[in-house]
C-alpha cells in the first residue's frame, strides 16, 4: 500500500494533536479531489465512500459551485459579514424558500448559527429551554449530536463522552431508540416513564432525535416510531427537534429525511452538505412562534458563511429545482440496497442497516469491520465504520457518484468482505 512520504507525515506527528482520527485509518497524503475520487501525492486515485462524512453529498468540487465561488471571490465579493445583510445571503434565502420550504408547505425561520452541526444543535437545545422554561432534554441511545458540551450531553457514545474530561454533561435523559430493547416497545416504555410521577424524570423541554443514527450504527427509525415520539412531545408540552445534519439534504432520498413521515417538527438542524461544497455552514430551522431570541442573544463570529451562501444557492438551483435529482438518488439507493444485501450474505449473521444512500452492513464485530475497511483502503476505497462497537461498515458515497465508479467501489467492498470472511473462518477453525 502506498504511504505518505516520511517528511510529510513527520510534521503531522510532530505538530498535530493526538485528537486526529481519520488520517489513522487512511494513511496517505491527499492532494486533490474531484467528484467521487480523491488523489494522493503518489498519484493514486481512491473512490470516496466517506464523502466528508456526508458533507459532500454532491461530490468534491462540483464544477458549477466552484465556478460561482471563484467568480464571487474574483469580484471582491463579501468574504465575512457576521450577520449583516448581503446580496449573497438574500439570494440563498430566496432559493431556500422557493425550492425547499414552499414546495413542502413548510414555514420556518432560518437561524444562522456557528459553522458546524454541533452549533446548530446547541442553538436548538438552548432555544427549547428558553421557550419552555424547562431544563431537561430527551435524547436517545446511540445518538450522536456533536462534541461541544451541550451536544455531547445528548450523545450516547461513552468514548465521545469521556472527551469531556469529567465536565458536567447534565440535564439530559437518555431514552431507548427504536428496537434498542429487543422485543420490547420503546414507545410504551418512554410513555410509562413520562407519566410515572415517581420515575425521577423531570418534565422535558424537548425531544431531539436523528431519523437515521449516522454515528450510532445506521439505526433507522420508522415512520410510526417517530410519529409516536412527536405525539409524546406534544402531549407533555415539549418541543420536537429533528437532527437532520447527516441524514438530510438528499442522503435518504428526499431533501429532509422525514418528508414522507407526516411529521411537523418545531426545529430542524442543518449542516454538513448544507453548503453544497463542503464549506462550513450550519443553520437551525425554527417554527416562527418559537423564534423568541433577542438580538445577539445567540450569535457567533462565523454565523452565516458568505462563501457558503454562494455555493449553497447553486446547489439548490442545480439539484432541487425539480424532482430529477431526487429520483436519481432513489434509483441509486435501490442499487446500494441490492448490492449490500448480496455482500451481507457472504457473512453469517451480517445484517443491512440504514436507509436510502445512508446504508451499511452490521458485521457483528468492530475488529472485523475495521479489517474490512482497511482492506478496502489497500485496494483504493475510502470507507469507514459506525456503531457503538464500530461494527457497521458504512457507505456514504456522494449522491452524484457515477454508476461505473459506484459499482467499482461496491466491488472492492465485496472482495474485501469475502477476503476477511475467509480469514475469519480460518481463525475460528
Amino acid at each position: 500500500m502506498p504511504t505518505a512520504k516520511t517528511a510529510d507525515t513527520d510534521i503531522f506527528k510532530r505538530r498535530e494533536s493526538e485528537a486526529r482520527s481519520y488520517c489513522r485509518s487512511f494513511p496517505t497524503v491527499f492532494t486533490k479531489a474531484s467528484g467521487s475520487l480523491m488523489t494522493d501525492e503518489a498519484g493514486r486515485d481512491y473512490i470516496d465512500f466517506l464523502a466528508g462524512c456526508s458533507s459532500l453529498n454532491y461530490g468534491h468540487n462540483d464544477p458549477d459551485m466552484k465556478a460561482a465561488l471563484i467568480d464571487h471571490i474574483a469580484a471582491d465579493g463579501i468574504a465575512h459579514g457576521l450577520d449583516m445583510y448581503t446580496t449573497q445571503k438574500a439570494a440563498f434565502l430566496n432559493a431556500f424558500e422557493r425550492l425547499i420550504l414552499k414546495p413542502r408547505g413548510m414555514d420556518y425561520k432560518v437561524m444562522m448559527t456557528g459553522p458546524t452541526g454541533t452549533n446548530a444543535v446547541e442553538a436548538a437545545i438552548k432555544l427549547a429551554r428558553k421557550v419552555t422554561g424547562r431544563r431537561n432534554i430527551v435524547a436517545f441511545t446511540n445518538a450522536f449530536h456533536g462534541m461541544t458540551m451541550g451536544s455531547l450531553a445528548l450523545t450516547g457514545n461513552s468514548g465521545k463522552r469521556e472527551g469531556a474530561g469529567g465536565g458536567s454533561l447534565a440535564d439530559v435523559t437518555h431514552m431507548p431508540f427504536e428496537n434498542a430493547m429487543d422485543d420490547k416497545d420503546t414507545l410504551e416504555y418512554i410513555e410509562w416513564v413520562l407519566e410515572n410521577p415517581s420515575s425521577g424524570m423531570d418534565d422535558p423541554a424537548a425531544f431531539i432525535v436523528e431519523p437515521v443514527q449516522g454515528e450510532g450504527g445506521l439505526n433507522a427509525a420508522s415512520k410510526e416510531w417517530l410519529q409516536g415520539i412527536q405525539r409524546l412531545a406534544r402531549k407533555h408540552g415539549a418541543l420536537f427537534i429533528i437532527d437532520d445534519i447527516q441524514a438530510g439534504i438528499g442522503r435518504t432520498g428526499t431533501y429532509f429525511s422525514t418528508e414522507e413521515f407526516g411529521l411537523d417538527p418545531d426545529m430542524i438542524t442543518q449542516a454538513k452538505s448544507f453548503s453544497g461544497m463542503g464549506l462550513p455552514f450550519a443553520a437551525l430551522l425554527i417554527k416562527p412562534q418559537h423564534d423568541i431570541w433577542k438580538p445577539a442573544e445567540h450569535n457567533g463570529t462565523f454565523r452565516g458563511n458568505t462563501h457558503a451562501f454562494v455555493t449553497a444557492r447553486v446547489a439548490l438551483e442545480k439539484f432541487w429545482a425539480d424532482d430529477a435529482f431526487q429520483k436519481e438518488v432513489q434509483r441509486k439507493s435501490a442499487i446500494l440496497r441490492q448490492r449490500l444485501e448480496q455482500i451481507a450474505a457472504l457473512l453469517p449473521g451480517a445484517t443491512l442497516k440504514g436507509r436510502g444512500m445512508m446504508r451499511g452492513i452490521d458485521v457483528g464485530s468492530g475488529d472485523l469491520a475495521g479489517r474490512i475497511c482497511a482492506t478496502c483502503f489497500d485496494n483504493g476505497l475510502i470507507i469507514e465504520t459506525s456503531g457503538a462497537h464500530d461494527e457497521v461498515v458504512k457507505v456514504l458515497a456522494a449522491l452524484t457518484i457515477p454508476d461505473e465508479i459506484f459499482t467499482k467501489g461496491l466491488d472492492i467492498l465485496q472482495d474485501a468482505v469475502r477476503a476477511c470472511a475467509g480469514s475469519n473462518q480460518i481463525a475460528a477453525e
